[in-house]
């Protein structure tokens, strides 16, 4: 599928091409965070760089090195977080809501002004690495099980169903190639993109051929918006399997 597909995209934000497209509000919009974990034990104080430091001490892991460079070495901090594909890691861990950790830390769930990024919740991580015990939410992709619960909405909410054509931006960011793809296919099938092999999650951007809607991951971002009418944008709020917030300013 030409990559002009998306052209229409590229006109609401000119600069998303690498990352993925912001749809802006059509007419409105909700954000669905990714999900984090916690161990079941509960919290600790040691960090993720804490257990990196530890086994590198202790020659059980070898040190980072990219392109010549040891990372480690260069004091590059261990976060504890992945980007792209995440899912539920298992036993002993549950589901951490964005919502109680900002209880917990007595802050936003997202700042005024923001997005949900790297800067949210920043008590948890006030010297860049999150607590051991908790796995933060992924860069650029919905989980594993939040992107299957919107697509099963989408189906629910979509008056063709399964059979609802769409197409899919797969951004340089979040192919292995570093090369941009508009894949095109019915909703009864996106859920598969997940695990595409030019792709990394769920796509940078998802909408059906009538534009009703849009959703969005950005590659560098915690959240992945859903733009469209205020009925969707009210299922995906109302979704118990799904933690979504609106942002105004966003």
């Amino acid at each position: 599928m030409a990559l002009a597909e998306a052209d229409w995209l590229a006109e609401l934000d000119p600069d998303g091409a690498d990352r993925g497209f912001d749809p802006g509000s059509r007419p409105d919009a909700v954000w669905i965070l990714h999900a984090m974990y916690e161990w079941e034990s509960g919290p600790t104080r040691t960090t993720h760089q804490d257990l990196r430091r530890s086994l590198l001490e202790a020659g059980m892991v070898e040190p980072n090195v990219v392109g010549g460079i040891d990372v480690d070495a260069w004091g590059v901090i261990e976060t504890g977080g992945q980007v792209g594909r995440s899912q539920h890691p298992g036993q002993g861990w549950r589901r951490l809501r964005w919502h109680e950790l900002a209880q917990r830390l007595g802050e936003p769930v997202v700042a005024e002004g923001e997005q949900p990024c790297f800067r949210s919740l920043a008590g948890a991580h006030p010297d860049g690495s999150w607590p051991a015990s908790v796995e933060p939410p992924a860069e650029g992709s919905l989980d594993r099980e939040g992107w299957s619960r919107l697509v099963e909405l989408l189906l629910q909410w979509a008056p063709m169903g399964a059979a609802t054509p769409c197409l899919a931006y797969l951004s340089p960011g979040h192919s292995p190639d570093d090369q941009a793809r508009v894949l095109a296919g019915p909703l009864g099938a996106a859920a598969a993109l997940y695990d595409h092999d030019f792709g990394d999650g769920s796509p940078a951007n998802l909408w059906p051929v009538d534009r009703a809607w849009v959703t969005w991951s950005d590659w560098d971002l915690w959240g992945t918006k859903v733009s469209g009418p205020s009925d969707l944008v009210e299922a995906v709020l109302a979704d118990s399997g799904l933690e979504a917030v609106r942002l105004p300013w966003c």
